[in-house]
Formats: structure tokens, sequence, C-alpha cells
């Protein structure tokens, strides 16, 4: 299959239709160049909240809030448009408003009118301390027509045994939201990290640029990424394709499932497999004083 990645940047809106306009011709492009899964980035949909004015972007709370407000019908053009061109697309994900927390979420569109989510687990700073954003589970794995897939949302790619539950997918999508470059290669190492572990393709989507209206997004440094696990059938370095950093657009990619339940049976090596025998070692550590 094909996949499309994107390294997208926010933009400021007057109207609805503006909004539809932009997601249109981004998913019109990607499909028009064959592409079957398209990933948008971690925190995308805050651009909606453009619509409720310069004063609510200002105020953390009230923008969380006006975006929450906005997704039911994000995702219904979201449907819309993986119906209409017979792609699967994972939304930009969104600070959600529940009864008791906010999450961050992110949606998942089938062609067939399916949307689902993956809430992300594990906290930033700055999503504990400024927007008081709060983790939640379950962890989840979508078997769809095009493999299995599950999500870690930007922080959650850096800690492995989050992956780890979810080995069975094929396919792995890290949408990101990082401010600087150190922050997009940690997140980065942990997609490959996370490929080489799982043998599976990892699917790295970046919001870039400047939007200084909302202090969540006031600057983005990021790119779009695949990559898979350096060993028979894949890159020796692991990258199946990597774009260049801060500039917007579609990164794609070939991506044959095969080859993934090819490494996974018979690879150089087998960390999927081997997982487990690393794990009897764990506990206890024996500490040994040599001053």
């Amino acid at each position: 299959m094909k996949l499309a990645t994107a390294a997208y940047p926010l933009d400021w809106f007057d109207t609805w239709s503006d909004f539809e306009a932009k997601l249109t011709d981004w998913v019109a492009r990607a499909a028009g160049q064959g592409a079957e899964l398209l990933v948008f980035p971690e925190y995308a949909a805050m651009e909606l909240v453009s619509l409720s004015g310069e004063a609510v972007a200002a105020d953390t709370p009230a923008a969380m809030r006006a975006v929450s407000d906005r997704m039911q019908d994000a995702n219904a053009l979201h449907r819309d448009l993986a119906r209409a061109h017979g792609v699967h697309i994972l939304g930009g994900s969104a600070s959600v408003v529940l009864a008791d927390r906010v999450v961050n979420r992110a949606h998942f569109h089938t062609p067939g009118g399916d949307t689902v989510f993956q809430d992300k687990m594990v906290m930033t700073l700055w999503e504990r301390d400024q927007m008081k954003v709060s983790g939640q589970g379950p962890l989840k794995v979508f078997d769809t027509a095009l493999g299995t897939i599950a999500i870690n949302i930007c922080y959650d790619s850096e800690f492995p045994l989050l992956a780890r539950a979810q080995r069975d997918a094929e396919l792995l999508l890290i949408p990101s939201t990082t401010e600087a470059a150190e922050g997009y290669w940690r997140v980065r190492i942990g997609a490959q990290a996370r490929a080489l572990e799982a043998q599976c393709v990892t699917v790295m989507s970046s919001t870039v640029g400047p939007y200084p209206k909302l202090d969540l997004l006031e600057t983005s440094h990021g790119a779009g990424g695949v990559f898979g696990p350096p060993d028979k059938g894949f890159p020796a370095d692991g990258v199946i394709a990597a774009g260049s950093a801060n500039a917007p657009g579609w990164v794609y990619a070939d991506v044959d499932l095969d080859t993934i339940r090819a490494v996974r049976a018979a690879g150089n090596v087998r960390n999927r497999a081997h997982w487990s025998e690393a794990e009897t070692g764990l506990e206890p550590v024996e500490r040994i004083d040599l001053r």
C-alpha cells in the first residue's frame, strides 16, 4: 500500500468553509497520488480555535473547550472525505473535554464510515502543567482492511512498553507536535526504536511552522517519516522515507505488509519474538559495589 504522512502547517480560518476547503485539498492530493492511509499530526485540529477568535485562542482552557466543541463536525468531515476517496485517515488530534478530564485524542476514520480513537497515555510537562490534560487508556489495536494498526501519540512513542502492549500492530502511527529540533529527534528516535523492537512499520507525522496566536503551537519543528526494522526487505538504516525539516506537505512511502510478516517470521534477528527473554533478566537487578 502507499502511505501519506503529513508535515502540516496550521492556518487561521475566518469560516468553517475555509477549514473544509483546506482539509479537502490535503486529502484529495494524497489520494490522487494513490495513498490509502493518510496520517495527520498531533494537535493539528487545534487550528479550529481560529473559528472562535483571537481572545479565545489566547486563553488556553477556553481554546481547548472551543476545539473540543468542533470535533463532532470535524469527524464528520473526515468520514465524508474517507468515504469519498476510499482512504483511511488518522485525523489531527485535539484536546477533548470529558466530564472528568481533558484528553488528547486522535480519531481514526475508515472509508466504511467508522470512527474510532486513541487517547494519549503519557503527558508532556507542558500538557500536565499548562494545559491540565490527563492521560487515559486503554491502548488499542485496530484490525482494518489495510492491516493491523495502532497509535502512539507523540511522547507515548518514547515509552517502549506501550508499543510492546500493541505488538500485534503491523503499522504504528505516531502523530507528533514538537517545538524544537531535539523534540522532533526524540520522537523520531522513538519511532525508529519501536520499529526495531516490534519489527513493524512506524509512521510519524508532525506539525510544522509558527502559530503564534496559540501558546501550545506557537512554533513547531518536524517532518514526516516512515521507518521499518533494519533487516531483510527494508533499508539498512530502517528509513523508508523521510521529509525535509519544516517543509510542509505529504511524505509518501510504499509498504508491503508481507515484508513485515516475513521479517517477523524469518528476519536476521527476532526482536519481537525474543522480547520475553530480555524480560526474564530484569528483576531483581544485582547491584555490585566496586568503590
